[in-house]
């Protein structure tokens, strides 16, 4: 098992390098899936996954002088997905302690994806069609608002970022898709930071393998560098083609997940 999840966490932290997406959208609707281990364990380890990703794709990118991170935006987007990374985990302790049933936070989680999936696709779409006109937004607390929202829904799912950052950076910013990939990766750091030190700090890190931890996080770490150096080879249209793939993939499996845990709440 540990060698599935070590290969696990390589593929989609390629992947997610490559697109932005941060690799959680992947990792958690899978592994919820397999059902190898409970609806939190899969988070925290997913979101643990995810930042070892981030850190070393992150890394790569600053060190690249053609890098495309926006100096002004970005950080205010990036400190606000901090706060929101805060308030998802708390959200989602919440839902969790009300319900009483991983079962259920798992069908929620899942529907909220696939929804939040579906309607990237139908934007991504309608983008590739021109039928839509973007914003290039400049103002501070505008960026935070929007920062902070995107933190907490992929904090509060377990998926580091998904496919909504990349939907957000285009259309509120006017960012191309390598932009957007390279930007939400920067995001996702950030909030993935927070929540993590959310998690310690209050005590709420789940029971799970530790072997399971070890072998995911190293994971991250080979795929974030393997993503991006693959990055710097592929072309606009060719991370915007592996997106829409990886959409349709992730709605498909989240569709699954709400119908298995819909069977067990």
């Amino acid at each position: 098992m540990a060698i599935t999840l070590f290969l696990i966490a390589i593929l989609t932290s390629v992947v997610g390098s490559i697109c932005g997406i941060g690799g959680g959208v992947l990792i958690k609707p899978i592994l919820d899936s397999v059902g190898i281990m409970s609806v939190s364990a899969v988070s925290f380890l997913s979101g643990c996954t995810v930042l070892a990703m981030a850190v070393i794709s992150v890394g790569k990118s600053l060190s690249n002088r053609q890098t495309k991170i926006n100096k002004k935006i970005t950080p205010i987007l990036g400190v606000g997905a901090a706060v929101g990374g805060v308030i998802g985990k708390l959200v989602f302790s919440y839902i969790k302690q009300v319900a009483g049933n991983e079962s259920l936070v798992g069908l929620v989680q899942s529907i909220v994806l696939a929804f939040i999936t579906v309607a990237t696709l139908v934007y991504m779409y309608c983008k590739h069609q021109d039928k839509i006109h973007t914003l290039r937004i400049e103002n501070y607390a505008a960026s935070a608002i929007i920062g902070l929202l995107l933190g907490l829904l992929s904090s509060f799912l377990g998926i580091g970022g998904g496919p909504i950052n990349l939907a957000v950076l285009s259309f509120f910013f006017s960012m191309d898709t390598k932009e957007s990939a390279t930007n939400s990766l920067f995001i996702i750091l950030l909030s993935q930071i927070a929540s993590l030190i959310q998690t310690l700090m209050t005590a709420s890190v789940p029971t799970f393998n530790v072997l399971f931890l070890c072998v995911m996080v190293g994971g991250g770490v080979v795929g974030g560098f393997a993503g991006q150096a693959v990055n710097k080879k592929l072309s606009e249209r060719q991370v915007e083609r592996l997106f829409n793939v990886l959409l349709v993939v992730v709605v498909g499996v989240c569709v699954y997940n709400a119908v298995r845990f819909g069977s067990m709440s």
